[in-house]
């Protein structure tokens, strides 16, 4: 029997409504009604996991491949705007002005890279976000600070409405992280329990913007 959205259900809170599904984003996404804005940021296909600098975190093939343009097509038919990091590593995209720039504040002789793309589909000027890389803790190997993903959110046209985020890759949940903050609602899928366990804790301690 095929299954049903609420066999995905891993946790949910409500005001704002919030929820994580378990499982593969290409079997939840076609279950999920439209949403106003996709804020991710799926595997790049760099083998992130074997970098020495991850060496805390487990060692695993996520990162193997980048993000496949079927996902790209399913996040992009499911809402009406998307900002998606890592998006030049991807197929499927269409060119962009808009893109957004996180500023990692690294020297420029240092090895790792000194600052991430996000495609955003809608055509405005390109936008840049200043915070330092080791300015905050990771439960994931490409863990992306709360800040910057506020401002993501902050960033779309839809911002001012009630709208509903879709994060399809969502990690150890900043995406969910930063609509609580918000109090804006949120959905996020992640194929991997542990990190569904992650982002749940997470968002047991974090609290809701007060209006």
């Amino acid at each position: 029997m095929a299954k049903e959205l609420k066999d995905y259900l891993y946790y949910e809170e409500e005001n704002p409504s919030l929820k994580i599904y378990c499982g593969d984003c290409l079997e939840v996404m076609p279950l999920l009604p439209k949403v106003d804005l996709v804020v991710t940021d799926p595997p790049y296909g760099i083998d992130i996991a074997s970098n020495p600098f991850r060496q805390k975190h487990e060692k695993s093939d996520w990162d193997s491949k980048p993000c496949s343009p079927e996902q790209i097509s399913m996040m992009r038919s499911i809402s009406k705007e998307q900002i998606i990091w890592g998006g030049n590593y991807f197929e499927g995209l269409f060119p962009s002005q808009g893109f957004l720039i996180w500023d990692k504040q690294q020297p420029e002789a240092f090895s790792s890279s000194m600052c991430e793309l996000a495609w955003c589909s809608e055509q405005k000027p390109a936008k840049m976000f200043k915070k330092w890389v080791v300015s905050y803790d990771k439960q994931h190997p490409t863990q992306k600070p709360v800040p910057l993903m506020k401002w993501c959110v902050q960033q779309s046209k839809y911002w001012d409405i009630p709208l509903t985020i879709l994060d399809p890759f969502l990690g150890s949940g900043t995406t969910l992280v930063a609509c609580k903050e918000l109090n804006r609602n949120g959905i996020g899928i992640e194929i991997s329990e542990k990190y569904c366990e992650g982002a749940k804790k997470r968002l047991q301690n974090t609290q809701r913007m007060m209006l």
